[in-house]
């Protein structure tokens, strides 16, 4: 009985734009997928043929008016380009959560979508937000005996997950004798898979049981902060810490500065402070950019591997925080 009160009290709700959709779903036979709180169209679409589109090929959307749903969405951002899938988050009571993704057949349809639909009046006073997605790749595992090692949790993690790029073990921030660690994988979707294997296996090391969550950005930099040495395990041997010697500073900032000129913004300001040298002369630098009349500058800290290009240590410091201010412009102008 509870049940079923629950049941009519969810279909009650925007039950007008519901019925909406359900006819149009019936009159166009597309289909849609609900699971896991996202509601997805595509993936492949019908009649798609090859594999699925490169990376870089997904855009964000945000700020959509809850009571809105494919029947208005698919229609409009398929206009500028072929979908290959669509995903829109939903909440409990059948209301979506206020943003979705789009990914697209190609790169070139993807910026049509943010060019043609960001800040785009879905209705009077509604603008909604269209920028590239930023992807989750880092998992945290906590819950860790403080006799697990870096090596073991590595071994574990390549005989049941796939793509995976790095793993770091810190000390526990909150816990006495536990330990945590950071996975960072290939791309998002291996992360995703990652952390569904993980969570529903009981996955043991010793008597500890994993708990995994995606990493949250304040508890990487917190990480950041405590971290006493640089990485020391790069499992794939693809990744590294310090700044690929082709991104010279003056092209970085040249892009940094375009991107703040186009939008009216002032030229950027980057600080760096080298704060600790390991003794096999990793620097830990602290960065800080500003941009001049915005109360929020962007910071953070990283390691910088001795310099073998020509290029000094501040010179990469600089092009990882440029490059860092531009992710944040590219999620929210």
């Amino acid at each position: 009985q509870h049940h079923l009160f629950l049941q009519t009290w969810k279909n009650k709700i925007n039950e007008a734009n519901k019925m909406a959709l359900l006819a149009w779903e019936k009159e166009t036979g597309i289909e849609l997928v609900q699971i896991n709180g996202q509601r997805r169209y595509g993936g492949p679409p019908p009649g798609w043929v090859g594999g699925p589109p490169p990376a870089g090929t997904e855009v964000y959307i945000a700020r959509l008016p809850q009571d809105i749903y494919e029947d208005t969405l698919l229609p409009l951002f398929g206009s500028v380009g072929r979908l290959y899938e669509f995903r829109l988050m939903m909440t409990f009571s059948g209301m979506n959560r206020g943003f979705a993704y789009a990914r697209y057949a190609s790169r070139q349809d993807a910026r049509s979508a943010i060019a043609t639909f960001h800040r785009f009046q879905l209705r009077r006073g509604c603008a909604i937000v269209v920028c590239w997605s930023t992807q989750k790749r880092e998992l945290l595992v906590s819950g860790l005996g403080a006799s697990v090692s870096r090596r073991e949790l590595e071994a574990t993690l390549q005989r049941v997950t796939e793509g995976i790029c790095s793993v770091t073990v810190h000390a526990s921030p909150s816990q006495k004798q536990a330990k945590l660690a950071v996975l960072k994988y290939r791309s998002h979707q291996a992360a995703a898979l990652a952390k569904k294997t993980l969570m529903e296996g009981t996955l043991r090391l010793g008597k500890a049981k994993m708990m995994v969550e995606w990493l949250n950005p304040q508890l990487k930099q917190k990480l950041q902060l405590c971290e006493e040495e640089p990485p020391s395990s790069w499992v794939q041997g693809g990744e590294s810490p310090a700044v690929p010697p082709p991104l010279s500073l003056q092209n970085v900032l040249h892009c940094l500065n375009t991107l703040c000129w186009k939008h009216h913004l002032r030229t950027p300001l980057i600080r760096t402070k080298c704060v600790q040298v390991n003794p096999n002369g990793w620097q830990h630098f602290w960065y800080q950019v500003a941009i001049p009349g915005s109360h929020v500058p962007v910071s953070g800290f990283m390691w910088i591997s001795p310099d073998r290009q020509g290029q000094s240590e501040h010179e990469k410091a600089k092009v990882v925080a440029a490059l860092h201010l531009l992710r944040v412009l590219a999620e929210s102008l």
